[in-house]
């Protein structure tokens, strides 16, 4: 499955919109979790856990969700390819897992921590509403930084996947002399097969760093 350029480029604002909302909407959780755990009231503790409640039932999970989509269409849409760069396949799996980890760990601690107070007891504890959104940002902040710089270059399948079109072009000149010999074309003239090497060689170049 190959993109068209303006699917393409559509993919990628929907993923880069979605990427740097998930980003911010973790950094306002990771602030309203230092507020609730450092509260001085208890008024101040509960404002803070209910909007924490408020952001990860609404928001945190689509938004993940769209960004792991996003990614995936990307990657399988276009050269990069999902398991052809380790950049790639590093961002994949950390996405992936923090989706998981949203779903399974971030919203159950933030809703004990809002159940834990409006029963009008103290916040139980504070790594209920800390541990989540510092692993997340880390991860994600860790995850925008790959994306730009891409680094580690291709994964051992990429390897095998450039080395095979260069071998074609290793091999034209005694093809083009094959098919000289027993492909003449029109009018006479041989065939060189000029055209598959230039194919394998558009082939073999790095993908885009626009992709």
């Amino acid at each position: 499955m190959k993109l068209s350029r303006p699917a393409r480029r559509a993919s990628l604002v929907v993923h880069v919109l979605a990427s740097a909302a998930w980003l911010g909407l973790t950094l306002g959780l990771l602030a309203l979790g230092v507020a609730a755990a450092t509260g001085a009231s208890p008024a101040a503790v509960e404002a803070a856990v209910r909007c924490m409640k408020l952001f990860a039932d609404w928001l945190l999970l689509p938004l993940a969700l769209l960004t792991l989509g996003s990614g995936l269409v990307l990657a399988l849409g276009t050269p990069w390819g999902l398991a052809w760069h380790r950049w790639v396949y590093t961002k994949f799996w950390l996405t992936l897992g923090a989706t998981v980890a949203t779903f399974f760990a971030l919203r159950p601690g933030v809703d004990s921590a809002v159940a834990a107070v409006t029963a009008g007891g103290f916040l139980p504890d504070a790594g209920d509403v800390l541990f989540g959104p510092v692993v997340s940002l880390s991860a994600y902040v860790f995850m925008t930084v790959i994306s730009l710089l891409k680094p580690w270059g291709p994964t051992r399948r990429g390897r095998r996947l450039r080395e095979r079109p260069a071998v074609s072009v290793h091999r034209s000149p005694a093809r083009a002399a094959g098919d000289t010999a027993t492909h003449p074309g029109r009018g006479g003239r041989a065939t060189t097969g000029l055209g598959s090497a230039a194919t394998a060689a558009t082939l073999a170049a790095p993908p885009p760093d626009g992709s």
